[in-house]
């Protein structure tokens, strides 16, 4: 049986003839490649952002280039092309591909080369190095109708002094930390608590409870500030549905009578339990579908076909 996670996809041939873009120049999937010198991948010196092209059109763009852009600028990084011109860059690298929609793209901005293998920024050379990553991604919609099992694990997020998690850093590992316990436990993902021991965010996705049809979610102070967990939120305020950032345990979580993660792949996934017990009916809530089916009005009301 196959597994499923809050990143299904349908497998799609097309894939395997991608053109990805480096520092200026366009390579085939398998040429792809960076220096082992590289600040990213010595380091994991860096930030990246993921968002989706729709109907021709890049989902809720300005959002992720600015969040970016702040995330480069807080560790001190210069991306070393403007906001347009970066824009632009993707749009040719969209062109190049000749894709349309259904489509999944990744930007990793790393610091660039270095000249030996060392922390300080003086050990780099050069600019930023920048990777686009265009592929053609299909939500499985096996997710939606079955819904994702979490489980808590010991991997706390961090506060701002420690690894800014508003920060979308190369540097994941304490994300991927939780993801593997999460997997030895059995489950879909891992939910992780905060300093305070107060429920922040899952590994890879932003978490929501419902109770008594009001929606829950953290303050926002230990999970990166997601996009589509914004625009549920406000989804949320201009239907009349009432809606909190606040912090709440895990206790609150056991008594929910839903539970749904956002991200920007696959937007609403229905959360079905958390520690092998079920939350709510152990099915997918009334709620989360009726959000699910607003997001999706969104999408297609801002970037028609």
């Amino acid at each position: 049986m196959k597994s499923i996670s809050s990143h299904s996809y349908l497998p799609d041939n097309r894939n395997e003839k991608i053109k990805i873009y480096i520092n200026g120049h366009f390579y085939n999937r398998n040429d792809a490649k960076i220096s082992v010198f590289d600040s990213g991948f010595l380091l994991g010196d860096g930030v990246w952002e993921s968002f989706r092209l729709h109907n021709g059109s890049l989902c809720f763009i300005n959002q992720h280039i600015n969040r970016l852009y702040d995330g480069a600028k807080s560790i001190h990084m210069k991306i070393g092309l403007t906001k347009k011109q970066l824009l632009n860059t993707i749009e040719k690298t969209i062109e190049k591909n000749n894709m349309y929609s259904d489509v999944h793209i990744r930007v990793i901005v790393s610091r660039g080369l270095k000249k030996t293998p060392y922390q300080h920024p003086d050990a780099n050379t050069g600019d930023s190095t920048i990777v686009i990553i265009p592929e053609y991604k299909s939500a499985d919609t096996t997710v939606n109708k079955k819904g994702i099992t979490l489980s808590t694990v010991d991997i706390i997020r961090p506060d701002r002094f420690t690894q800014n998690p508003h920060i979308n850093s190369l540097s994941k590992f304490n994300c991927i930390a939780a993801c593997i316990q999460a997997d030895k436990y059995g489950a879909n993902e891992a939910l992780m608590l905060d300093k305070n021991n107060n429920v922040s965010t899952c590994n890879s996705t932003n978490f929501f409870i419902v109770n008594k049809n009001t929606v829950i979610t953290s303050t926002g102070r230990y999970c990166l500030k997601g996009i589509t967990r914004q625009n549920i939120i406000d989804i949320c305020k201009s239907n009349n549905i009432d809606v909190y950032e606040k912090n709440f345990s895990l206790n609150e979580v056991y008594n929910a009578d839903e539970a749904f993660v956002t991200g920007t792949f696959a937007g609403v996934i229905p959360t079905v339990s958390l520690n092998n017990k079920k939350i709510g009916t152990g099915k997918p809530g009334k709620l989360t579908d009726k959000l699910f089916a607003l997001y999706k009005e969104k999408i297609n009301l801002l970037y028609p076909s």
